[in-house]
């Protein structure tokens, strides 16, 4: 394998963003404990995520029955008829008309993309990469790694405000109001007359209070006994989005959690302000040091060689040395940014006030790249930090 190592050395997203970079075709091997995936792409796109160690409750055929799509007779049915013939699950069930094949290439997308998000929660585990030419699955619409890469951050960045709402899969709900009325559907620009002059103190927009296609198909499946897990399943969201149109809901008192002595989630613990400020500070220590070192090798180092500064940013090319140094600096950009905090009482709203304040100079917001850093505040008192996507 021409790739291989640690996730502790080189994490999900660094691997995902090298081969969707470098349009690699080939097959990524995870593993974690007794977790294994193997991500198939094919010119930098995902174009097939498979879990060897899948749950049968994960299992295609099982998430078109918990999703009532088809019955248990016609999957056992599909089963015996796949054996007998060797031809895909799908294109069975599609003979036999007991589904449709737009929505079982729907499911298949769906089981792809959950597979994929869920790397985001390992904390260890091993990579392979293996260059070998790849069958693409028809059913499947290729991914770039860059969407995942953003959607998955999104996720991380956002579960802890939902899990504050939505504190267990067997939580269940009651129905508080109805919905307001659908808004007509709008061409694209008409669509943009109206952001462009709406109330912005319309309860119903902002991140975590809007009403939208997903609050709509989940409200109508959110009838008296069904659990946060039914909902998710019948609603072929998938796990977060889901969880996250019942905390859009809920905040709006359109619904109302109903508590259950079984726990799916886990809350995050409430920490005091003293611990979460000495957590903060103990962070920007670390960081400190960090960079402290990494200065003084830089230092050591051949500085003409490197040609550091703002013109680095055109003749630095090693892409390989230039992923090196951005982890450098994306820690230095970090303990500016908890430095902010400490000073400020919240994040910046960009990386440019970090320059205001004199914490980082105007360079250290591109070096070592052409492009910024993409950064994002979020309500949850965190912050997304990437590197430039290229």
């Amino acid at each position: 394998m021409a790739l291989k190592g640690t996730l502790k050395d080189f994490g999900i997203a660094d691997i995902l963003q090298l081969i969707g970079q470098q349009g690699k075709t080939g097959t990524l091997h995870l593993k974690s404990k007794d977790q294994e995936v193997h991500i198939h792409f094919h010119e930098g796109a995902i174009v097939r995520a498979e879990s060897s160690t899948r749950n049968k409750k994960d299992l295609i055929g099982t998430m078109l029955v918990r999703a009532q799509l088809i019955t248990e007779a016609q999957l056992q049915h599909a089963l015996d008829t796949q054996k007998r013939t060797l031809q895909r699950l799908g294109d069975v069930l599609v003979s036999l008309d007991a589904i449709t094949a737009e929505k079982f290439k729907q499911m298949v997308q769906l089981q792809t993309t959950e597979t994929l998000f869920k790397l985001f929660t390992w904390k260890s585990g091993s990579y392979g990469f293996e260059q070998t030419e790849v069958e693409s699955d028809p059913s499947v619409v290729p991914l770039r790694a860059e969407s995942v890469l953003m959607e998955g951050f999104r996720m991380v960045d956002e579960w802890p405000v939902v899990k504050k709402k939505i504190t267990s899969y067997e939580m269940t709900f009651e129905r508080l109001k109805e919905l307001p009325p659908a808004p007509p559907t709008a061409n694209e620009f008409d669509a943009a007359l109206d952001d462009a002059f709406e109330d912005k103190k319309d309860v119903t927009k902002g991140e975590f209070q809007s009403i939208g296609e997903m609050e709509r198909r989940v409200y109508g499946l959110a009838t008296a006994g069904r659990t946060v897990r039914e909902l998710i399943d019948l609603s072929t969201l998938g796990e977060f989005d889901t969880c996250k149109a019942l905390c859009n809901l809920v905040n709006l008192d359109y619904l109302k959690g109903l508590s259950s002595s079984s726990h799916g989630m886990e809350l995050d613990r409430d920490d005091t302000f003293l611990e979460r400020s000495l957590a903060v500070l103990g962070r920007v220590v670390v960081a400190l040091v960090m960079v402290g070192a990494v200065g003084f090798l830089v230092m050591r180092a051949d500085l003409g060689a490197f040609k550091l500064g703002s013109a680095s940013a055109s003749t630095y090319s090693d892409p390989a040395a230039q992923r090196f140094i951005s982890r450098q600096q994306v820690t230095r950009i970090e303990s500016a940014l908890a430095l902010y905090r400490l000073e400020k009482g919240e994040l910046p709203a960009t990386l440019e006030a970090l320059v205001e304040t004199g914490l980082l100079k105007g360079d250290d917001l591109r070096y070592p790249w052409r492009d910024g850093y993409f950064y994002r505040r979020t309500e949850a008192g965190t912050f997304v930090l990437l590197p430039p996507l290229r």
